[in-house]
């Protein structure tokens, strides 16, 4: 069976070297599936979770911030602002992050930076999707 080879950087570290069977990222129009073979690409990530297959069958989620996906028939680079194993992700935290933008969007109080608390509410929500809590 065909591979790909996966990498997820971040500005701090590596956090993902491996082998997929499959890669699920959310470009900025939506998500998108790589399969090896796949026609180059380059594309813009939006905040959301990469969803990757292990040669194995087993599924590992990732939570990313935004960044960009480079796609070619035998490799995923994968350039996130920031990416957290579901492992790592503190569901508490991010559920209350979820809650402070959503009250700030509801109540919408003076100088609030909407841009900013709706970037917020989407890497809240990523983070809890791929710990499995949402």
């Amino acid at each position: 069976m065909p591979l790909l080879q996966l990498e997820v950087i971040t500005p701090e570290r590596p956090t993902v070297k491996t082998e997929a069977t499959e890669v699920i990222a959310p470009g900025i129009l939506g998500y998108l599936g790589i399969l090896p073979g796949h026609a180059p690409l380059i594309t813009p990530l939006k905040p959301g979770v990469v969803t990757y297959r292990r040669q194995d069958g087993g599924e590992e989620r990732l939570a990313v911030s935004g960044g960009f996906l480079e796609a070619g028939p035998e490799h995923v680079v994968i350039l996130a602002d920031t990416a957290e194993r579901a492992a790592e992700i503190d569901v508490e935290r991010a559920r209350r992050a979820r809650e402070r933008a959503e009250e700030r969007l509801k109540n919408r109080p003076p100088g609030l930076d909407v841009a900013r608390a709706e970037a917020a509410l989407q890497r809240a929500t990523a983070r809890l999707k791929a710990a499995g809590a949402l």
